[in-house]
This record gives structure tokens, sequence and C-alpha cells, in this order.
């Protein structure tokens, strides 16, 4: 995770936190102009529009005070959704089971992309079968992982 993930880290979830909301992960796309922090987050019985609302509220309070972002960007609230994010050791193992998509920053064995069952967590470590191969991926070569939604 960079500094400047573990920095908004640090300042927002204590606050998300603070309203009865898990802090699910946090992302920041930094494209010049156009650069987006998204927040998801998530509780028991779901998240609706005003939950949203009420974080990017408190969020942007304390982000105009802190002021860690020093570019123009967007902020976004959501909840993690049906294909929902994975961020930490802890999210992966309790997916464990469930068929997951994951880029890396730099290729492993020739590959960015793998798409597979996630078989669950090794030390610092992600498993993932793809096809008959099991793959144990380290978590911080990671660039963006998520559920592939079952429609049984």
């Amino acid at each position: 995770m960079s500094s400047k993930l573990e920095q908004l880290q640090a300042l927002l979830a204590p606050v998300v936190e603070a309203l009865g909301y898990q802090c699910w992960g946090i992302e920041f796309i930094s494209q010049g102009k156009h650069s987006v922090l998204r927040i998801y987050i998530d509780k028991e019985d779901g998240v609706l529009v005003d939950d949203c609302a009420k974080v990017s509220h408190q969020a942007s309070a304390i982000l105009d005070v802190e002021d860690p972002i020093t570019s123009e960007y967007t902020l976004e609230v959501s909840s993690p959704g049906m294909d929902r994010p994975l961020f930490t050791l802890e999210q992966f193992a309790s997916h464990a089971g469930e068929q997951v998509k994951i880029k890396l920053r730099t290729p492993f064995e020739g590959r960015r992309n793998f798409q597979g069952l996630l078989r669950g967590v090794e030390e610092q470590d992600v498993v993932v079968q793809v096809d008959n191969n099991e793959f144990l991926l380290p978590i911080d070569s990671i660039d963006k992982a998520n559920i592939i939604p079952s429609f049984d």
C-alpha cells in the first residue's frame, strides 16, 4: 500500500467507523485533473444512498481541514457491491471459496491477470487456483482484486 493510501486510510477509517460503518477500503486513482478518491463503506444490513451521503459529508470536512491531496479530485463514497473489491488479507480469507479476478502491479510467472477460485491466504500471500494450477500471489503485488458475483 502506498504511503498516500496509508495516510488516507489513517485519516478516513476512524471517521467512517465513528459513523457506524465499516471502512471496507479506500482507492485513490490519480489521473491529473480527473483523480478520484473512493471510499467503500459497508454495514450488516446494507448501504443506502443516505449512508453514502452522510459519510461523504463527514469525510469531505476532514479532507478540507487536513488537505492530504493537493491536486483536484472527486470524492466518491460507495458500497462494495456484488463485485466487491478486496483490499486486506482478512477480506481475502473471509471470501475463500469464491471466484475472483486479480490484477498484479508487475507480472508474476509471466502474467499480471489471474481469474479463478480464491483458496484463502498463506502468510502474506493470496492463494488462487486457476484451472489446475495454484498460485501464491503476494498481497503487496496486487493492484486490484474483485469478487466475481455468482448468479446461482
